[in-house]
C-alpha cells in the first residue's frame, strides 16, 4: 500500500459490487482459465491504466476491481473474487494475516514509499542533541516504521533484535532521543514543539514540505524498511502461479514506471525483492508481531 494510503485495519463494510468468482480462494486454480486476471486495487490511479496497456501488449487481459476500503482486497482473494490484489505492503500483510488466520502470499515487489523525518530547525541529523524530542505516529505498523527510521540514523537503541519494534523496545540509556507517539495527523502540528517528526507522505502537503527536504529517509533496502514494499499478493495455493508472477513482472516496465514517477511525484522507489525473500520477510514480521503480545 501506498504510504500516503497507509490506515489500520478497518471493519469490514459492504462490497457495493457484485463480483465474479474466478475460482476457488484455498485451493490451487487456474487464475488465466477464464481468459483474464483480476487485480483487486483500492483507489485507482493512472498507473493501473499504464499497467493494463502493458499488459494487453503481452497478450494478457487485466481487469482491475476498485475497492472502497482496506479490509476488502484479502478476502476477496480467499473467496475466489479476483486472482490477486495490489494494495498492501508486508507488514500490513503480516498484520492481516495474524489477525484473520489467513495466509495470503506475496507474489512479486513494487516499491517503496519511504517514510522521511522533517524539521523546522535543524538542517540535518547531526545537528540533534541529547535527549531532544521527536514526534512519530502511534498507529502500530508507522510507529515501527518510524522507529527503525530513527536507528537506522542512530537516534534510537533497541533492547532486542526486531523489525517490529515498539517504543517498550527502545534502549533509553543508549538512545540519544526521546520519541513522542501521537497520532499520525499531529505529527506535523508537533513541528513546532519538537526537534522534529516522522512525517507519513499524506500529511507534507499540510506543512509545505517537499520529500528531498527531509533529514534521512528509511533505506529501501534494510530489511526493516523492505518489510513496507508494496506487493502483488495472492492466496498461498496460487502465489506462485507463473501466469500470476509474469504479471507482476509488468510493473517493471518503463510505461508503468514512468506513470508511477508521475502520481507519486517521484517519491515511489522501485524494488525487485525475491519472491522467496519477500516470503521470508512476512514470516518474520508475522512472528516479531506475535511476539509483542507475549
Amino acid at each position: 500500500m501506498r504510504t500516503k494510503r497507509l490506515i489500520p485495519l478497518v471493519l469490514a463494510t459492504t462490497l457495493g459490487l457484485t463480483l465474479t468468482a474466478c475460482g476457488g480462494g484455498s485451493e490451487s486454480s487456474d487464475p488465466a482459465a477464464d481468459g483474464k486476471i483480476t487485480i483487486g486495487i483500492v483507489g485507482a490511479t493512472p498507473v493501473q491504466d499504464a499497467f493494463k496497456e502493458v499488459a494487453a501488449q503481452n497478450d494478457v487481459t487485466v481487469e482491475f476491481v476498485d475497492f472502497s476500503d482496506y479490509s476488502q482486497p484479502n478476502p476477496a482473494l480467499k473467496s475466489g473474487d479476483i486472482d490477486m490484489n495490489w494494495f498492501q505492503h508486508i507488514a500490513y500483510l503480516a498484520d492481516y494475516n495474524n489477525n484473520s488466520g489467513d495466509t495470503i502470499t506475496p507474489v512479486g515487489s513494487t516499491s517503496i514509499f519511504p517514510l522521511g523525518l522533517y524539521s523546522k530547525t535543524l538542517k540535518s541529523v547531526d545537528d540533534f542533541k541529547q535527549g531532544d524530542e521527536i514526534a512519530v505516529p502511534n498507529d502500530s505498523i508507522n510507529l515501527s516504521r518510524s522507529l527503525n527510521l530513527l536507528e537506522q540514523q542512530g537516534l534510537v537503541s533497541f533492547t532486542k533484535d526486531t523489525i517490529a519494534p515498539t517504543e517498550q523496545d527502545v534502549d533509553k540509556d543508549k538512545s540519544k532521543v526521546t520519541v513522542r507517539p501521537v497520532s499520525a495527523e499531529q505529527t506535523v502540528l508537533s513541528m513546532d514543539s519538537v526537534a522534529a517528526s516522522v512525517v507519513n507522505n499524506d500529511f507534507l502537503d499540510r506543512a509545505n514540505l517537499e520529500p528531498e527536504s527531509a533529514l534521512a529517509q528509511d533505506d529501501p533496502t534494510a530489511d526493516s524498511a523492505k518489510v513496507y514494499d508494496n506487493i502483488f499478493a495472492s492466496t498461498e495455493a496460487n502465489a506462485d502461479d507463473e501466469t500470476l508472477k509474469k504479471v507482476a513482472g509488468f510493473y517493471y516496465d518503463d510505461k508503468v514506471q514512468e506513470a508511477e514517477k508521475k502520481e507519486t511525484k517521484g517519491t515511489a522507489v522501485p524494488t525487485k525483492v525475491d519472491q522467496q525473500e519477500l516470503k521470508d520477510l512476512l514470516t518474520r514480521y508475522s512472528q516479531d508481531l506475535k511476539d509483542q503480545t507475549k
